[in-house]
């Protein structure tokens, strides 16, 4: 008994030292009974790893560790999996009862009874500081998230930069209230645009976005020399993905009525991702790709480049954007895509336009 103990004692006591209170940990768990044996000068004697064995096995009914079932093993008999999860370690409700009770016309405390771990000073601060501000709510302006983040959380980022405040995610989620509640609204990024001379905002009707700075540059010359395909009234430079953040921008911006958008990227996994995710976020807009434009860019095959490292490549995108073309032209676009090739939209020169004109 005195030798069980031994072997529990110590390895409860190194769990412990590892466990988290909000995160599981991973272990080794050949790295752990080295640890043993260099401790324990009798660990053989005791036949240690049979104490071993049965210490992990009690540590899992107790729901302290959880195997990884990965069909790796520690090559023992019996056999352990290599690997276990340390969960997250429980915790006693550290909030007081009462005082929850008090806020209980607003706020639905089930999540923290659930998760205890949660129930520290700094969230219950939060909640005070929430709970303030929706007594009076109703007299209150709409303002940023930004704005509210700084003045119930004490950083502008609070509830936005996740590597931050990793506490800040799912915080309103946590205590039940949604960003309306709390009269705030995460506005569009303004983005660069132009306007063809002459036109009025009354006069805008077709738009074209375009992903990169060079060719919003040479659509604009092509523009004011009346060469530029669908003749839009503006142009927006996209900016990459920072479009599908300040696309919202332009209904602040501009008159309320319908409007027929073109976007024209790069021809490659994120440029395919981009005009997909706007369509599926706007779909009481029309927005669709501009045909003409990419179909240049199609014809400038010899100057395609490798794909850009590290680009997510997402097959339901891609399929998405190709069903706009010919078979012929899908054709072209599937061998890019197998050769992990690209098309760059600076391939549109002022100088390469004029082939096609």
């Amino acid at each position: 008994m005195i030798t069980i103990n031994i072997i529990e004692t110590r390895v409860r006591s190194f769990i412990e030292d590892i466990q988290h209170p909000k995160q599981k940990k991973k272990i080794n768990i050949n790295d752990l009974e080295i640890q043993l044996r260099k401790i324990l000068d009798d660990y053989f004697e005791m036949d240690g790893y049979s104490l071993f064995y049965r210490t992990i096995e009690t540590l899992q009914a107790e729901g302290q560790l959880t195997p990884i079932t990965n069909n790796q093993f520690n090559g023992r008999t019996p056999a352990l999996a290599l690997y276990y999860w340390v969960n997250i370690k429980a915790q006693a409700a550290k909030w007081d009862r009462l005082a929850m009770m008090k806020l209980g016309d607003l706020f639905d405390f089930s999540y923290y009874e659930r998760h205890p771990e949660w129930q520290t000073v700094e969230e219950w601060s939060r909640i005070q500081n929430l709970y303030t501000f929706l007594k009076s709510s109703q007299e209150r302006e709409i303002v940023s998230v930004e704005e509210r983040s700084l003045e119930l959380f004490g950083h502008e980022k609070f509830l936005l930069d996740e590597d931050s405040f990793p506490e800040g995610k799912g915080f309103l989620a946590r205590i039940g209230v949604s960003e309306e509640q709390l009269k705030m609204v995460n506005y569009g990024e303004p983005f660069v645009f132009w306007m063809k001379q002459g036109k009025e905002l009354k006069d805008i009707q077709r738009v074209l976005i375009v992903e990169n700075l060079s060719f919003f540059h040479t659509s604009i010359k092509l523009l004011e020399v009346n060469e530029l395909d669908y003749e839009p009234e503006l142009i927006i430079y996209g900016e990459g993905t920072k479009i599908e953040r300040s696309f919202s921008f332009f209904f602040r911006m501009f008159p309320t009525k319908p409007y027929l958008f073109y976007y024209a990227g790069d021809l490659d996994a994120a440029g395919y991702g981009i005009l997909i995710r706007l369509i599926e976020k706007y779909p009481d807009c029309c927005i669709q790709p501009a045909l003409k434009i990419y179909r240049k860019m199609l014809d400038c095959l010899e100057q395609r480049n490798d794909q850009k490292v590290g680009q997510t490549q997402n097959t339901q995108y891609r399929d998405l954007f190709f069903q706009w073309f010919t078979e012929e032209e899908q054709v072209l676009l599937r061998q890019l895509w197998q050769d992990n090739k690209r098309i760059a939209q600076e391939v549109l020169t002022i100088e390469s336009w004029r082939r096609w004109k």
